[in-house]
């Protein structure tokens, strides 16, 4: 709609525009309607919108879609966009999108993500849809031109720093265009930038742990003027020690370094314990008969070719509202990558026992010791179910945070119970296959 089509409906709707909630709106629909076809939407795609105030990106998108979901903070341009395109399919939220919950849009197996985002809550909206792991499969959003230019910052710039690096460790990210504020109403004091987020490829970044990878950064910029140096809370010797290798200057700052040394960097300063462990394949194991009694130790390959019966363990993490941790597996691992899986799970090595196996594993894939009592919920007998492995099922408080690291586990986010009965149901197709046996037994149980 154009300025006086939209001063009407603001009238009818007794609404100012709000400049606490960042109302700014849109009255350009060539611009809008060029915005919505940057996103690329098809017949068959889930499509969330946040901010959609009058309506001016939903007007190109209601009815393109199968599913078109809108989030909008005021409570009568809620009542609005329902009356006009719930009948086109559209499901509105009453909302504040940075507090809403992510968690059920994995049900669809990949989002599209749009939204004329408030400048006062951009940040914390992008940071609540696309921090890993994320529901979102590609996104196009516009934004204050200077946030923008923080998000497509490169090293030794002015607008390089923390923002920049978290964004771009997950997502590949281009401002395609930038408007002024003539496009509003109202006018903002400030242009605009219309930015695309595509994710990266697996294996394109060396693995890490996301984890210390953030901790990291955000000390180093936390005095952008000192040298890098003495923002971090490492020995000396720790220092010159990694930035020696790296080929640094003792004298180096925070914003020379890309993304692929802040990377060597966090894995030379602070290592996952996983990233130390020797490949998989060459890893020995038990070879069991159909009793669960140790027949030969054999290497990991040889018994995953001639399909014998081997031991594993698998272990819940629950937090205090009861919700479990699932990790999303690495692209590195040799079954079911890029899968959802338990929390932490492993084959049992020759002579440990299956409770040591579930502590050393928690170790080992998630960083944490079990708080308390470890306690084994159930107990799986080999089958084309479990990938020919007994398999022992743990339940386990974590003490401390968890980390994860690449090279086992690329992502994890908490669920509740009920949540992953329902994801499997409707898409099985997301889990490690031994996942859903030992989900179904603790839940059985």
């Amino acid at each position: 709609m154009d300025l006086p089509e939209l001063q009407k409906l603001l009238r009818q709707l007794q609404l100012e525009p709000s400049r606490k909630m960042g109302q700014s709106f849109l009255v350009d629909d060539a611009l809008a309607r060029w915005i919505a076809t940057q996103l690329r939407v098809g017949p068959e795609d889930c499509v969330v919108e946040v901010g959609p105030g009058c309506g001016a990106l939903t007007e190109h998108l209601a009815g393109k879609c199968r599913r078109l979901v809108l989030i909008e903070a005021d409570g009568r341009l809620a009542e609005f966009l329902k009356q006009r395109y719930g009948p086109l399919g559209a499901e509105v939220f009453h909302a504040d999108a940075t507090e809403f919950d992510v968690r059920p849009l994995f049900l669809e197996g990949g989002v599209k993500f749009i939204g004329n985002l408030p400048y006062s809550v951009g940040n914390a909206i992008l940071e609540r849809f696309l921090d890993a792991p994320s529901p979102v499969s590609e996104a196009v959003v516009m934004v204050q031109k200077e946030v923008a230019d923080r998000f497509v910052a490169v090293p030794g710039t002015k607008d390089y720093g923390v923002l920049s690096l978290m964004l771009q460790r997950a997502w590949r990210v281009a401002s395609l265009r930038t408007v002024g504020p003539e496009l509003f109403h109202p006018r903002p004091a400030v242009d605009s930038s219309i930015v695309r987020f595509d994710p990266r490829s697996p294996g394109e970044l060396a693995p890490h742990s996301p984890e210390v990878l953030r901790d990291l950064v955000k000390r180093g910029f936390s005095r952008r003027r000192k040298q890098l140096h003495n923002n971090l809370p490492f020995e000396k010797d720790c220092v010159e020690g990694a930035f020696g290798a790296m080929g640094l200057r003792t004298s180096v700052r925070a914003e020379e370094l890309s993304l692929d040394q802040w990377i060597e960097l966090s894995n030379g300063l602070e290592p996952h314990p996983c990233s130390v462990l020797p490949p998989s394949a060459t890893e020995s194991l038990d070879a069991v008969d159909e009793n669960d009694q140790v027949v030969a130790t054999l290497p990991r390959r040889e018994i995953h070719a001639a399909k014998r019966l081997h031991r594993a363990v698998h272990v819940f993490v629950r937090n205090k509202a009861g919700e479990i941790y699932l990790q999303f597996r690495s692209h590195l691992k040799d079954s079911h990558p890029r899968k959802w899986d338990s929390s932490a799970s492993g084959h049992v090595d020759p002579s440990e026992s299956y409770h040591d196996c579930a502590v050393r594993e928690m170790w080992e894939e998630i960083w944490v010791e079990p708080k308390g009592d470890i306690a084994r919920v159930a107990r799986i007998p080999a089958s084309e179910a479990t990938d020919l492995e007994f398999i022992e099922v743990f339940l386990a408080e974590a003490k401390g945070r968890i980390r994860i690291h690449g090279k086992e586990v690329e992502s994890g986010r908490w669920f509740s119970p009920e949540f992953i009965e329902r994801w499997i149901e409707e898409r099985p197709r997301d889990f490690a296959t031994g996942f859903v046996t030992c989900f179904r037994a603790w839940r059985g149980g």
